[in-house]
């Protein structure tokens, strides 16, 4: 990384990064722990970007580890489940790390004949022309895919 951000990195904590396969190219997912995953979001931008240079022709992206909870947290000796530790609200957060330079403007969930789920994301579409995003979305969708289990589309919403 280069010397402005290299104060700032020392602060990032890493559980695990791992490449998965898409299509044509390779995509390095980076797990960061919840906690430290604050400090990451502050220079994610310039991070992901030193990151592609250092390991060309891969998609670098970086994901919080949060923990999903049962909902019989009553046996585990708990009162309640927190919200943000529901199947729903881990899924909502992996969508928005993914996409993370970009922010997601609007979503809809389409139901196929079949009954099959399609959740189509729509991304702000000012960051269209910022570093190849266009060519990220494929990445996007597959790795949230093999996170969730969970069919996405990705797409740049009107301006």
């Amino acid at each position: 990384p280069s010397s402005d951000i290299k104060a700032d990195v020392r602060d990032v904590l890493i559980c695990k990064a791992e490449d998965m396969e898409v299509k044509n190219r390779i995509a390095l997912v980076v797990h960061v722990p919840f906690k430290a995953f604050k400090s990451v979001k502050k220079i994610q931008g310039r991070l992901i970007r030193e990151l592609e240079k250092k390991f060309n022709k891969k998609h670098v992206i970086f994901v919080a580890k949060r923990t999903m909870m049962d909902k019989n947290t009553v046996k585990n000796g708990l009162k309640f489940r927190p919200r943000n530790r529901t199947l729903t609200s881990v899924h909502e957060a992996i969508l928005e790390d993914v996409v993370a330079p970009s922010t997601i403007v609007g979503k809809r969930t389409r139901i196929g004949v079949d009954g099959s789920k399609l959740l189509k994301v729509f991304l702000d579409p000012k960051d269209k022309d910022k570093e190849n995003m266009e060519s990220k979305l494929a990445t996007f969708s597959a790795v949230y895919k093999k996170l969730t289990t969970k069919d996405a589309h990705f797409t740049f919403g009107e301006a």
